[in-house]
């Protein structure tokens, strides 16, 4: 049996396993989006019906988006309407040498940062010097200057721009999900050293992009729920010991390492039944926030700079290190080049880099870095790779021995270095796994989190509990003292709930908290909500006039939880109570007392005994009367039983306690990072709206200036083809050319910054002068095609009129013959009127018994009784007519017209030059064609209708007479389709219509489905006959049984 806690899954076993997760119970149009929400990068993964989990890919196809925005400065310069253009990821910072003043990378780390005596700003400046950082007013947080705008225009906040990049990523998943898909939902991790004014800061940020967040999730524990997604544990009901593992994470941001505890639990399930769910719970998180990748590159840029600075050329120029490092395009170059250095290190022992134009594009530097070197100039951070560990023990009350292993997560992992001090640390290499994806774990948790929390999807049941990261509280001023009490550590279950008392009877304020890292070594207390009660007086009241409480005995409690939303402390309800008095059995005591079920102490009655007429009755009634009125007697007549009963009857009325409960109403208000006014939150989204309006038309030109250009090199190929050139004429065709020429030259000078409505408009000039010479060639090309297909329906429809000739023909010959046939039956059946006359009594009287007079009669059977003369002389009904008169004049009508249009047309065209514009249209030549073969079509489906044997008639419910004739009554005539199609019974021997001659000269497809009609047509008849033949035997059958 393999270990508890590893893979038991085949790579297929997996993948099956996971589709067979993401079954969805919802719409396909929904899907969820899980983000990890890194420094340098920003990873998202996709849930959607037929979409199980993937990672969404960036326009290049890429895996994950650099966590950069650029603003490209607009060619129309700068105001108020005009905005630059937007580039994000790779393409961003390779502008960063160009514009280093508008490239924003790698905000995350300025999230919820005061712009005043900060040490992370001025870190961040330090490695962005052209960036203009500046402090926005309304909440002294950090802010963006741009050069891409006027000077008037207000900052951008890094939530502003962090909205930005987090629409691309939506906009990538928008396109892997398709255009009808919904994405709002989403799931983002957050380092588990995050605070409250950070995660609020993320969370305006994705509502800004659009966003509706589920959930934030700390970095270890989605690792660890991506761990536990293919996965069983040891079930801890059963006797079985949890894992113990360490996430251990560096980032570019930071360093942390997480303490994640995985065990199987079984639980109660629907009904009697148990389930067994997987559990993830976070036991401790420690974090470094100065080890990181971005502090490992910084290594790198100072060695650079030091190294370059040194150079003759620098030195020549009078310039030092520190000039270096306040160059903006300098240091972009040199920031960009240190982070691929650094990867490169991580598998080889040196590398080296070359700059052209490095400091004012002036000189050239050749770089050159080993491993030893590299971790020489990083030992300090050597020392910090323990101290995440170390705390996250702590605050787990745990030791290096209680962990299984150390799973390796984040970039700056790989380095050497660390993974050295992590085995040193660890104690055994063993420990150490890489047994998820460095990269992608985290965000596939993230997205595993989403899909479970969306009720449109079903997934596997792994439940989690994630920590605050810091301890928190509540405070408030009583006496007028600051009073406050601790609800929560570090390490508290996030959803636990708490109850706190209050002695206040008042409408009061008191403030959450949170226990920040203040000055070395020390906490400070962060504000996180301010709560005020707001019906606490009011209620009091009413507890004491409705119930008669006091005010010793009320008390005020407040619930407070640990938001599963975030994580953050918040009030989820609260009351005022106390004990009031009531009457035992008073209510009770009334209703029975209402319906006569009163109290049985001797104070109810018995009713009279006035029934005298019912002996029974009487005497029942008695007897009860009798049995209910001896406790009366005997409590007159004995005095210490009535005493006990008086005791009995106070003792029943006893007072007990009540609590008399009502619900506080209360508001409460975010307060640490002041809060963005209505007015300021429109106005940024209104400059998003802009910004994205601006990129939509922004493409849209563009578009139009690559067909433009398209356009302007295939006018070269129209002015050498030989159909273009027999349609037009040599001044026109060097006017087009000249025209092109100049769209061409003017689109490599002006014409490259010109508006869309400009290029629309020289486009439309240009497509004015070819589109009447494109359409007379291709006239020319479809025309004869277009004549022919139409002559081969004129010729279609004479055959038809021939047909209907014929048949109508037919038809009266068909008539002549019934008529005759409908007299001579005439008179044969007077004949045998006359003659029966003569012996009416032998014809009564030697009329013979029908034994089965009584039955129905049978619809399909052939009677036998029945005089022979008269049935044979029953004349057969002529079928109805197939065309009228009336569709004979139609088709003639419909041939004539459009033969006379198309006479008309060909005698106009053949008057005109090939130059000239045509005179007819392919187009309505084809609905010339159309039209004449749907008047086909459609007689001849009404010959089918006509044709086609009528479905069998229901039995008859009438019973038979003795002696009736049922002879030739109710015959069908049995019309023959390849004898209509044929032209039998013509006049004087007609000419055979064989069905080839209408439809040799039809077109290929629409002879198919005209003989494809007719087969099924004959296929029905043919069914028809069957039918009824099978309706005939069974009726004889039946009638041999009976």
């Amino acid at each position: 049996m393999p270990p508890h806690g590893r893979r038991r899954f085949s790579g297929l076993g997996v993948t099956v396993s996971l589709l067979l997760l993401f079954t969805s119970t919802a719409s396909a149009l929904s899907a969820v989006l899980g983000i990890d929400f890194g420094t340098e990068y920003i990873k998202a993964a996709l849930v959607k019906p037929g979409i199980p989990l993937e990672i969404v890919l960036t326009k290049d196809s890429k895996r994950k988006e650099t966590a950069a925005v650029a603003f490209k400065p607009s060619k129309y310069g700068s105001g108020p309407k005009i905005f630059p253009e937007r580039i994000y990821g790779g393409d961003a910072l390779a502008l960063s040498a160009r514009f280093p003043g508008d490239v924003y990378p790698n905000l995350k780390t300025l999230l919820g940062q005061f712009f005043e005596n900060n040490d992370m700003v001025s870190e961040y400046q330090r490695r962005f010097p052209e960036l203009r950082i500046v402090e926005a007013k309304e909440r002294g947080t950090v802010g963006f200057k741009s050069r891409s705008f006027d000077e008037k225009e207000d900052p951008f906040l890094v939530e502003e721009l962090l909205a930005m990049e987090l629409k691309n990523i939506r906009a990538n998943a928008v396109v892997m999900a398709g255009k009808r898909s919904t994405i709002k939902d989403v799931v983002i991790t957050v380092p588990a050293s995050y605070t409250a004014i950070e995660k609020r800061a993320v969370i305006m940020a994705a509502d800004l992009a659009g966003f509706r967040v589920l959930s934030l999730i700390s970095d270890g524990l989605a690792v660890g729920l991506n761990y536990a997604t293919s996965r069983t544990f040891p079930t801890v009901n059963e006797g079985g010991k949890p894992e113990i593992h360490l996430v251990y994470d560096i980032g570019a941001g930071s360093a942390s390492a997480t303490i994640l505890r995985f065990q199987g639990k079984v639980v109660k399930d629907i009904g009697k039944f148990n389930k067994t769910v997987q559990e993830v719970q976070v036991l401790g998180a420690g974090w470094e926030k100065t080890l990181s990748g971005d502090a490992l590159n910084q290594v790198i840029v100072d060695d650079m700079v030091e190294k370059f600075a040194a150079t003759s050329h620098i030195k020549t120029l009078g310039k030092e290190a520190k000039d270096i490092k306040g160059h903006g395009r300098t240091m972009a170059k040199l920031w960009k080049e240190s982070e691929r250095l650094r990867q490169v290190l991580s598998a080889n022992s040196e590398t080296q880099a070359s700059f052209e134009g490095l400091f004012h594009d002036e000189a050239n530097f050749k770089y050159k870095i080993t491993r030893a070197h590299f971790e020489k100039l990083a030992s300090r951070y050597a020392e910090k790779v323990k101290a995440p560990i170390i705390m996250a023990l702590e605050a787990a009350k745990l030791s290096l021995s209680d962990l299984e292993s150390v799973i390796l997560h984040g970039g700056a992992v790989r380095t050497p270095f660390v993974q050295k001090e992590l085995e040193a640390i660890i104690g055994s290499a063993d420990k150490i796994r890489t047994n998820v994806n460095a990269d992608e774990a985290a965000v596939f948790g993230a997205a595993f989190k989403a899909a479970g929390i969306n009720p449109s999807f079903r997934v596997k049941e792994i439940r989690t509990l994630d920590t605050p990261g810091y301890s928190s509280g509540v405070s408030w001023t009583a006496d007028p003292k600051e009073r406050q009490q601790k609800l929560f550590t570090q390490a508290s279950a996030i959803g636990a709930e708490k109850q706190v008392s209050f002695n206040f009877l008042d409408d009061f304020t008191f403030t959450l908290y949170q226990q920040v890292p203040g000055l070395p070594g020390d906490w400070a207390d962060s504000p996180i909500s301010q709560i005020r009660t707001s019906n606490l007086t009011a209620s009091v009241k009413k507890l004491e006039d409705s119930f008669g409480c006091v005010a010793a005995d009320i008390s005020t409690k407040i619930a407070i939880r640990l938001s599963p939303y975030d994580g953050l402390p918040e009030v989820v309800r609260g009351s005022v109570s106390c004990e009031a008095t009531e009457k035992k059995g008073g209510v009770v005591d009334g209703m029975k007392d209402l319906f006569g079920f009163g109290s049985k102490k001797g104070d109810q009655k018995p009713l009279a005994d006035d029934v005298d007429d019912l002996d029974a009755l009487s005497s029942t009634t008695t007897t009860e009367a009798t049995t209910t009125s001896s406790p009366k007697e005997s409590q007159t007549s004995d005095p210490k039983a009535s005493e006990k009963e008086k005791k009995e009857d106070d003792k029943a009325k006893e007072i007990k306690k009540k609590t008399e409960i009502i619900y506080i109403n209360f508001t409460s208000e975010p307060v640490g990072l002041p809060q963005l006014s209505p007015e300021a939150l429109q106005r940024i989204k209104e400059r998003l709206s802009a910004f994205d309006a601006s990129d939509r038309t922004r493409i849209k030109r563009d578009e139009t200036l690559n067909t433009l250009e398209a356009f302007s090199y295939k006018a070269r190929d129209l002015l050498e083809d030989e159909g273009f050139i027999a349609v037009s004429t040599e001044t026109l065709r060097t006017t087009i050319e000249q025209k092109f020429k100049d769209a061409s030259d003017w689109l490599y000078g002006d014409g490259a910054d010109a508006s869309r409505e400009t290029l629309k408009e020289r486009l439309d000039e240009l497509h004015g002068l070819v589109n009447p010479v494109q359409k007379r060639k291709d006239e020319a090309a479809k025309r004869p095609d277009a004549i022919k297909s139409l002559q081969e329906a004129l010729d279609q429809v004479k055959v038809m009129v021939d047909m209907v000739q014929q048949q109508r023909e037919a038809q009266v010959i068909v008539e002549e013959q019934a008529s005759s046939a409908a007299l001579s039956a005439s008179l044969a059946a007077s004949e045998s009127d006359s003659s029966s006359t003569y012996s009416p009594s032998l014809s009564t009287s030697t009329a013979p018994v029908d034994d089965f007079a009584d039955l129905d009669d049978d619809a399909y059977a052939t009677s036998s009784t029945g005089s022979p003369s008269t049935a044979s002389s029953t004349p057969h009904p002529s079928p109805p007519p197939m065309y009228s008169e009336a569709d004979l004049t139609a088709l003639i009508s419909t041939r004539d017209s459009v033969q006379s249009w198309l006479d008309a047309k060909l005698a106009e065209q053949d008057k005109l030059s090939p130059s000239d514009d045509p005179a007819i249209l392919s187009s309505e030549l084809t609905a010339k064609s159309k039209e004449l073969n749907k008047v086909v079509m459609d007689h001849l489906q009404k010959q089918m209708e006509r044709t086609s044997p009528p479905p069998p008639p229901p039995p008859k419910k009438e019973k038979n007479k003795a002696g009736s004739a049922k002879g030739g009554k109710g015959k069908k005539v049995k019309v023959d389709m390849e004898d209509v199609l044929k032209g039998k019974g013509g006049k004087g021997g007609a000419k055979e219509l064989n069905i080839e001659d209408l439809l040799k000269d039809m077109p290929e497809g629409e002879r198919e489905e005209i003989e494809r009609a007719v087969r099924a047509a004959g296929a029905g008849a043919k069914t028809g006959e069957e039918e009824e033949e099978k309706g005939k035997a069974k009726g004889n059958v039946e009638h041999e049984e009976l």
